[in-house]
């Protein structure tokens, strides 16, 4: 029976080698992230459009942004463990979400949404840091690692400290194209080898460990055996996080992954241009059928986003949906949100991840011997 393995990026040591994914907009702030980080995992605040939570968004939403970022990022770092923060490359301002974050002490920064190819003046700045900010793209294949890591290499010489291989069955925005998400060729456990083999020659040039973090659609502690069985270092998960007390989300919000059914998660066309994984709700039937949902842009927050054209403001429908009002909104969530079916304790999730872990396991080391 064998205990979960740390999770070591750079000098950061989690006891637990899961990090809680990034949600946006609002359901993953302070809360979640700081519950998670003591209890020896990586808590993720998800920088995404979180100025929306301030009073005056609609005013100065540059502003607003990087005020709820910083108070977030202060509340979270009062207590013990790692934090690390989910800033999407396709932000208006993720410059300056990367230097906030970088200011505020922020343990590690985790970007998807398009490949993060330059890198942020703070984060080369603080290379020869000790206790620096360490910066881990998101990737969706093995060629989106190995472009991110040799444009680092040639124009920078350096690489990023860890990377994360999201497959299609995470929640949110996915970063395939509709096609792909149920060819099996795409499946995590295919693309995972690919991005292990990519950054393998990496950690022989630099002489340094670079952690693959193996995200979407893990669900249990079994799920966790198999990624690391596979040569992931840790995993991340998210879904399996809005099911807690901790969750910055409504109860509202929690309760439509609660009452979901298999058939209710369904695959959207995002006003981003990418698609995304949410729970059907009247709101998006509405948006099927062609109705389209009063909007007002405050601001262009996603680089990508169509605004003048799309049937509704997607960081207004989230915020809305965090709050609690679901029929002006809609929830986002992975292929295994339907399997959330009680509220528990964040130390209460981390304790049966373990156990399920161990169980399997002992299980496997039986077979094998």
């Amino acid at each position: 029976m064998s205990e979960m393995p740390l999770l070591k990026i750079g000098d950061l040591e989690a006891r637990i080698p899961i990090v809680q994914g990034g949600m946006g907009v609002g359901v993953s702030l302070s809360g979640l992230a700081s519950a998670v980080a003591k209890e020896g995992a990586i808590g993720v605040i998800s920088s995404a459009a979180i100025g929306m939570l301030e009073p005056d968004f609609a005013k100065d939403f540059r502003e607003a942004n990087a005020r709820a970022l910083r108070k977030e990022i202060r509340k979270a770092k009062e207590m013990k463990g790692i934090i690390g923060v989910n800033i999407m490359v396709a932000l208006s301002d993720y410059d300056e979400h990367v230097n906030i974050s970088v200011e505020e002490g922020a343990d590690l920064i985790i970007s998807g949404a398009g490949l993060p190819l330059k890198v942020p003046e703070k984060i080369l700045q603080g290379k020869s840091e000790k206790n620096r900010t360490k910066f881990v793209p998101i990737v969706s294949s093995g060629r989106a690692a190995e472009l991110i890591f040799r444009y680092w290499a040639k124009r920078y010489g350096l690489v990023p400290d860890a990377v994360v291989v999201e497959g299609p069955m995470a929640g949110g925005h996915l970063g395939f194209k509709r096609e792909e998400i149920d060819n099996p060729d795409y499946a995590l456990e295919r693309i995972l080898p690919d991005v292990i083999a990519v950054i393998k020659t990496y950690e022989q040039r630099y002489g340094e460990s670079i952690p693959v973090i193996a995200a979407g659609g893990l669900f249990t502690g079994a799920d966790i055996y198999r990624a690391l069985q596979l040569g992931a270092s840790g995993v991340q998960m998210a879904t399996r996080f809005v099911g807690t007390y901790e969750c910055d989300a409504s109860m509202e919000f929690k309760e439509a992954y609660i009452k979901s059914k298999q058939e209710d998660i369904v695959i959207i066309n995002s006003p981003v241009g990418m698609p995304g994984r949410a729970i059907r709700n009247k709101f998006l039937d509405d948006v099927s059928q062609g109705i389209k949902k009063p909007m007002h842009c405050p601001w262009k927050c996603l680089k990508p986003c169509d605004y003048a054209n799309s049937p509704y403001c997607i960081a207004l429908a989230l915020t809305n949906a965090k709050k609690g009002y679901l029929e002006h909104g809609f929830v986002f969530a992975g292929a295994n949100a339907y399997r959330v079916k009680e509220i528990l304790s964040v130390k209460a999730l981390i304790e049966t991840l373990q156990k399920e872990y161990r169980d399997v396991s002992c299980d496997e080391f039986h077979k094998s011997s």
